[in-house]
């Protein structure tokens, strides 16, 4: 109990260390980008003794190090800083858009999860070297794609020649929004709400940029899982299963598939993350309103605060589920606390 109680805390000090050294990196990055942002927030005809007073106020004539103590003892009482950019707080506008970038990221996540389950259990069920080549040489294209350039092509093909879907409009039809809660997401406060209508229109503006999103988790996640699926197709359980007269297709369903999809528990959850944190080039394509087109916005205007709250909580969002990820495989799998030990 002692040595994996000092493991734990290992890694939680491991953890501590990420964050702040990816936050400090960052913070240092930020600093050496060309402009003044206290020039910025002061304005261009603004007297050199107002841009001296507004550095002075945003804590920019501090040494970097004390400038990044002050910032991680605010962030950590709440105050996470001022977007000038927007006129609001920090925390405000982030929470804001989250929910619009979750609810992105989540049915990417589905559909890349769902074509990944299909065509790995059939390529690895019929054993077609022709098929399996194919789905091996999508996943690659998919892998190699660029996400801004598939984006820029699915509205030129499906929004403009094929006018199947809406262009890039937000979330809804006209930039129009719709914040009667409770939870943020459309799809959901829609029916909440009773508006069919809203449902639809939500449905409709999410599934080129979801498609676009997932396509490069997918390309990992089929080639992952067909691995584990040609692993575990000829271990004994799958052999005694066929022997008691379970057909081919059901043994590999009920008994391969749950043994292939446990590996990639880790891998599906930091890719989620992944689609929520680093969505910032699909977003700004389709002008989806959240958090990645919030930063690409703040870097533009030299926003530090916006852009180092979302780097900060990224990388705190990364290491809270790897190492709920660890927890629960040991609980899971005990070899996982035996290694760990």
């Amino acid at each position: 109990m002692r040595t994996q109680i000092r493991s734990w805390l290992t890694q939680l000090g491991g953890a501590v260390l990420t964050v702040l050294g990816t936050v400090l990196i960052a913070f240092i990055l930020l600093r050496m980008l060309p402009g003044d942002p206290a020039r910025l927030v002061a304005g261009e005809f603004a007297s050199p003794e107002v841009v001296e007073a507004q550095a002075r106020h945003m804590g920019l004539d501090q040494p970097i190090p004390i400038q990044f103590l002050t910032y991680i003892g605010s962030f950590l009482t709440g105050d996470w800083g001022f977007a000038y950019s927007a006129g609001m707080p920090v925390r405000e506008i982030l929470l804001s858009r989250f929910p619009a970038s979750i609810e992105l990221a989540l049915w990417a996540f589905v559909f890349a999860l769902a074509l990944a389950v299909v065509l790995a259990l059939v390529i690895t069920y019929r054993k077609n070297p022709p098929l399996d080549g194919a789905v091996r040489g999508f996943a690659f294209l998919a892998h190699g794609v660029a996400p801004f350039w598939l984006a820029l092509v699915t509205l030129l093909v499906f929004s403009q020649l094929l006018p199947v879907f809406p262009g890039p409009e937000g979330r809804l039809s006209g930039g129009e929004q719709f914040d009667l809660g409770p939870t943020g997401f459309y799809l959901v406060d829609s029916l909440v709400h009773g508006r069919f209508d809203v449902f639809v229109d939500a449905l409709w503006h999410l599934v080129l940029p979801a498609i676009v999103l997932g396509i490069g988790p997918f390309s990992y996640l089929v080639r992952l899982l067909r691995a584990n699926l040609l692993e575990v197709g000829n271990a004994p359980y799958i052999t005694l299963a066929r022997s008691k007269g379970i057909g081919r297709f059901r043994s590999f369903a009920r008994h391969a598939l749950p043994n292939a999809l446990f590996p990639t528990l880790t891998a599906s959850a930091l890719i989620f993350a992944q689609l929520v944190a680093g969505s910032v080039l699909v977003e700004s394509v389709f002008n989806w309103p959240g958090v990645g087109q919030l930063v690409v916005d703040s870097v533009l205007a030299k926003d530090y605060a916006v852009v180092q709250a979302f780097i900060l909580l990224s990388a705190v969002m990364y290491v809270i589920i790897s190492l709920a990820l660890e927890f629960i495989y040991g609980l899971i799998d005990p070899r996982v606390r035996l290694r760990g030990n």
